[in-house]
C-alpha cells in the first residue's frame, strides 16, 4: 500500500467515529463540521472496504471489522503522539563521533571554538575533522555515511542533502607587514613581486591570470602550494604576495600581515554547511551543525582582516 496516497488524518477521524458511534458527536469532538465527518466516514469505508458503522435504533453500531480496528487504531495514534511529544535528547548523555569534512579555514574558526562549546553542552561527543577531498567526493562521503557534515562551497546540491549558507567570503591581497609593496600599493606594485598560488593540482594559471591577460598584464608565480593554510608562514618568511580568502589568515597573528583589496575585480563566494537527509534526526550531528552555524555566524559579524 502506498501511504503517500492516504490522508492519515482519516485515522484521527475514524478513532472518534468508532469511539462515539455517532457522526455529529465525533465531529464536535475533533472540531469538524458534520458534513466533513460524514465525508471522512465515507472515505474510511472505501479505504477499509467495510461499512464500519451501521444505522440502528438510537445510535450506530460498529461492524465486526470496526471493532477489530479500535484497539490497533488507538495504539497507532498513541505511538504517533508519543513520537511527536518526545523530549529533547539529553545532550550530556550522548557518546558519538561526529565527522566533519571541511575546506580550508583557520582551525580556530571551527575546531577550537566549536570544541569549546561541545565541552560545555555535549562533553561525550568527539569531533573528527576529516581531510578535504573536493566537493563531489565530499558529497559522496556524506551519502555513504563516511562523513556527517561538510563545510565548503556547494553551488548546487540535490534533494538528498540539506545546505545552509554560513557566511560570504571575499578575497584579499595579503603580504607580510613591512613588505616593500605595501607602502604605495597598486597594480604595478602588486605585479612587481612573485606570487604564491594555491592549487591542489599544481596549476600555475587561473581565472585571475585570465583577467590580467585581458588588461595586457601578467604576474609571476613564484611558488605553488596545495593548501591555503601553508601560505601565511611563507608570506612571513619572504616577499611573496598571495590572493587569499580573508578568513584563511590566522587571527592570532593579524598584526603580522597587511591586506589590500585586489587591484582587479575578484568575485567572492558563499561558504556552506551540508549534510545528508539521513542526519536530519541525528541529535549529535544536528547539535554540532547548530554550533558550527553559530560560530561562523559570529565570525561573519566580525570584519575580517582588511
Amino acid at each position: 500500500m502506498n501511504l503517500r496516497a492516504i490522508d492519515l488524518n482519516l485515522l484521527v477521524v475514524l478513532d472518534a467515529l468508532l469511539d462515539e458511534a455517532h457522526v455529529s458527536r465525533a465531529a464536535e469532538r475533533i472540531g469538524l463540521s458534520q458534513p466533513a465527518a460524514s465525508s471522512a466516514l465515507d472515505r474510511c469505508r472505501h479505504l477499509f472496504k467495510d461499512p464500519l458503522l451501521l444505522r440502528g435504533r438510537g445510535r450506530m453500531h460498529l461492524t465486526a471489522k470496526a471493532r477489530a480496528l479500535q484497539q490497533p487504531l488507538r495504539d497507532i495514534l498513541a505511538q504517533v503522539a508519543a513520537l511527536l511529544d518526545a523530549p529533547e535528547p539529553d545532550l550530556t548523555s550522548l557518546t558519538q563521533t561526529v565527522k566533519v569534512m571541511t575546506a580550508e579555514l583557520p582551525p580556530e574558526l571551527v575546531t577550537g571554538r566549536v570544541y569549546e562549546h561541545l565541552m560545555r553542552t555535549a562533553p561525550g561527543l568527539t569531533l573528527a575533522i576529516l581531510p578535504w577531498q573536493g566537493a563531489q567526493a565530499t558529497l559522496e562521503a556524506l551519502a555513504q555515511g563516511r562523513a556527517d557534515l561538510a563545510i565548503s562551497v556547494f553551488p548546487t546540491i540535490d534533494a538528498d542533502f540539506t545546505r545552509r549558507e554560513l557566511l560570504r567570503e571575499r578575497y584579499v591581497v595579503a603580504m607580510r607587514k613591512g613588505h616593500p609593496a605595501g607602502a604605495s600599493f597598486d597594480l604595478n606594485r602588486w605585479l612587481a613581486f612573485p606570487h604564491v598560488l594555491v592549487s591542489g593540482r599544481g596549476e600555475t594559471h587561473g581565472p585571475l591570470d585570465e583577467a590580467l591577460a585581458r588588461l595586457g598584464r601578467k604576474r609571476h608565480i613564484g611558488l605553488v602550494v596545495p593548501s591555503f593554510l601553508s601560505v601565511p608562514p611563507l608570506l612571513l618568511a619572504s616577499d611573496l604576495i598571495a590572493l587569499l580568502p580573508s578568513r584563511t589568515l590566522p587571527l592570532e597573528e593579524a598584526d603580522r600581515f597587511v591586506t589590500f583589496e585586489p587591484p582587479v575585480a575578484v568575485e567572492g563566494f558563499p561558504l556552506h554547511l551540508a549534510w545528508h537527509r539521513r542526519s536530519e534526526t541525528d541529535p549529535a550531528v544536528q547539535h554540532v551543525a547548530r554550533l558550527i552555524e553559530a560560530v561562523l555566524s559570529e565570525a561573519a559579524a566580525i570584519s575580517p582582516l582588511a
